[in-house]
């Protein structure tokens, strides 16, 4: 079992959980995730490391309330317990020889896109981080990506904070004022990606996405969280979760996600009548 020792909402539908977690604290890199189920009884849930805390062995992950499973995790209160809280999984980004960097992250996609930046500023390199999100009231981790970028663009998409617009914008403009960025970083939805990928293509810039599909065990034993890059059969949790996203099938990624649309669906109903009832 793992102690919650802080629970910290970042706006209406996202949620930042600190975990006592002393092992995935302690070898945690960026881009790396954990398997966290709320109880026993609980769906497994991907959740990617957004910081750590070694001296105090605490590990942090933020999810989005989407689902009954998330709805579940929710309704956990500092203090108390989780069932499963498994890492850490993947490979960690890499980030070794890279001196200047762009970090693109959509939505909550900005938690994972978040370390990545960290990590990326920590080994020296020069950060440019371009956050999106559909309005103010969704924004996330701003001052934490001010810290560790040496330029910071956030847009929305009604202009009611930052720049009106999506993350292509800034990201084309650097890109045709002459900017020569080592490397990309995409996160966020597959949509997102996949247009950040267009972007940089004519530019030859390498392109990095960090894919988040459907994933039940995280050792590539399922073989759920498949993914094709460049012809091949990948597997997110061991072959990434990070890919060359010049090389992937985002059209194929996002017809995978809506297979289990309808199920969500119903758990989400159940789990809601659940807490309306009082139970767990």
């Amino acid at each position: 079992m793992f102690r919650i020792v802080s629970k910290r909402p970042l706006n209406p539908t996202v949620v930042r959980l600190e975990v006592e977690a002393p092992l995935v604290a302690r070898k945690a890199l960026a881009g790396q995730f954990v398997i966290v189920r709320a109880d026993e009884k609980g769906e497994r849930i991907p959740l990617t490391v957004a910081d750590t805390d070694r001296e105090r062995g605490t590990a942090s992950v933020i999810f989005q309330i989407v689902g009954g499973a998330t709805m579940q995790l929710n309704a956990k209160r500092e203090g108390e317990y989780i069932a499963d809280f498994v890492g850490p999984l993947g490979n960690p980004t890499e980030v070794e020889g890279l001196k200047k960097v762009a970090v693109v992250g959509g939505g909550v996609g900005c938690a994972i896109a978040y370390p990545v930046a960290k990590r990326l500023h920590e080994e020296g390199a020069e950060v440019t981080s371009i956050t999106g999100f559909r309005a103010r009231d969704l924004v996330i981790l701003q001052e934490e990506f001010g810290k560790v970028s040496d330029r910071n663009f956030l847009v929305t998409d009604d202009g009611s904070m930052g720049e009106k617009g999506n993350v292509c914008l800034p990201l084309e403009r650097l890109l045709r004022s002459g900017e020569k960025f080592d490397a990309v970083f995409a996160v966020g939805p597959l949509v997102m990606m996949k247009f950040v990928a267009l972007t940089t293509k004519p530019y030859h810039i390498k392109t990095v996405a960090s894919m988040n599909p459907i994933m039940i065990d995280g050792t590539g034993m399922c073989g759920c969280c498949r993914v094709s890059v460049g012809g091949e059969m990948k597997f997110a949790c061991v072959d990434g979760p990070d890919f060359d996203a010049h090389l992937i099938d985002f059209d194929e990624a996002m017809l995978r996600l809506k297979t289990y649309s309808a199920f969500e669906a119903r758990a989400r109903e159940k789990h809601c009548h659940l807490m309306e009832k009082g139970e767990n």
